[in-house]
């Protein structure tokens, strides 16, 4: 069967509507909408999982790109948020167990100290980080609800207060505590499920109101566009790489993958260390 252009556009909009409806704050995709430009919403979470009741966020970004390291591997953060003492909080959801790795949670803390230190700052400049991972599973299987992981001065059994933190949210765990009832909410598909209000208020506006829909279909859009493209650009790297060993020259290369000279030097400069 043979479909014109616009039948494929409305098929794909009838499977993004249906995706829609499965959605749940623990699905990356859809915590995307739940979060932009919704720092009560953030703040209510942070709060939770923190245990800092007073907590105050002046800021939230959702797929916060981070790069400043030429050749380094880049990041998107899920929700990258700072506090009214300028501390910095990155969000991650995690549905599957290798993506929580405690490598990935060390790669991410050491990018946002890069991103918050400048050139001629003193090193006792950046602020606390805090990296967040919401698993759907209970990651270390021990049934707590979450993990705080810290760097430790071991031979004197004392914390090394360098202000890093890792935090690991058991998607898990239910009870009436306040923690308990947020990770119900992370895995409810229905607004009319939810305990906390802000949480239902905008799934139930992203999910039935018109305009929530079509905000949500255009992020579904948006990462079909980003996944072609980060496609594109893999394959055109791999190729510049193959070239540049057969002996052509960067401005030849840029030209036969279609990539700027500046973008295909960057492919091949070496990482440092």
């Amino acid at each position: 069967m043979n479909w014109s252009d616009a039948e494929k556009k409305e098929k794909q909009h009838q499977e993004d509507l249906d995706r829609l409806r499965s959605f749940r704050p623990m699905d990356d995709t859809f915590m995307r909408g739940l979060f932009k430009e919704n720092l009560p919403l953030a703040e209510l979470v942070l709060r939770i999982i923190t245990g800092k009741s007073d907590l105050i966020l002046t800021q939230c970004e959702t797929q916060a790109d981070m790069k400043r390291v030429t050749g380094a591997r880049s990041i998107c953060l899920d929700a990258y948020a700072t506090d009214s003492a300028g501390k910095k909080y990155d969000i991650e959801v995690q549905r599957a167990d290798n993506g929580a790795d405690p490598h990935r949670a060390r790669y991410h803390s050491s990018v946002m100290d890069v991103e918050n230190l400048d050139e001629k700052q003193d090193y006792k400049e950046l602020p606390d980080t805090y990296v967040i991972f919401i698993t759907e599973n209970d990651y270390y299987k021990a049934g707590e609800s979450v993990y705080t992981i810290q760097n430790m001065n071991l031979t004197l059994n004392r914390p090394f207060n360098d202000g890093a933190h890792i935090l690991y949210v058991n998607g898990e765990y239910r009870d009436d505590s306040e923690i308990g009832r947020l990770m119900h909410d992370f895995n409810c598909t229905s607004a009319d499920e939810m305990n906390f209000e802000l949480l239902a208020e905008r799934t139930r506006y992203l999910k039935e109101n018109p305009k929530g829909v079509s905000e949500m279909c255009k992020v579904m859009e948006d990462l079909r566009v980003e996944s072609y493209t980060e496609g594109r650009e893999e394959q055109a790297r791999m190729m510049a790489q193959k070239l540049y060993r057969k002996g052509y020259s960067i401005e030849e290369i840029a030209d036969m993958v279609e990539y700027s000279t500046e973008k295909v030097e960057e492919w091949l400069t070496p990482k440092a260390g």
